[in-house]
């Protein structure tokens, strides 16, 4: 009995779209994480991307529990003595609502090449449309 192993000729690639309205940011983005890795397949390897993609909806409604839009804040250092900056969730939820589920995401995921490869399967859109319909997305309810 040999062990399976996926190659990059094997994977088979899904297209899934998932509406964030309503949902929990964090609840979400782990599920998201999971699909892009491949983990829902029976020929998940971990050195390898067999994951799908997957396209977001309707990001400027996710929810955040508790007093999260706030208190949770976004930091990132200019590269400048003193250059470092921080928006809170609210802020940035209403400016730019695809970084904060992108944000989110990109935690999950390998701090590696791998990781950054995978983030590349995911397309986030803050309203209901999308221009994949060709890709014939399935829907995912999580």
């Amino acid at each position: 009995m040999k062990s399976y192993v996926a190659t990059p000729q094997t994977a088979e690639r899904d297209w899934y779209v998932v509406d964030a309205q309503g949902k929990a940011l964090g609840r979400l983005a782990s599920k998201i994480a999971s699909i892009l890795r491949g983990k829902n397949k029976p020929t998940y390897t971990p050195h390898m991307d067999a994951g799908d993609f997957v396209v977001v909806v309707n990001a400027q409604q996710v929810h955040l529990t508790g007093r999260k839009l706030d208190q949770k804040m976004y930091y990132h250092y200019t590269g400048y003595p003193g250059g470092i900056r921080g928006i809170s969730a609210r802020k940035l939820l209403a400016s730019k609502p695809e970084e904060l589920l992108r944000i989110a995401v990109k935690g999950m995921l390998p701090k590696n090449t791998l990781g950054r490869n995978l983030l590349k399967k995911l397309k986030i859109y803050a309203d209901g449309e999308h221009p994949h319909e060709a890709q014939q997305p399935k829907p995912l309810e999580l």
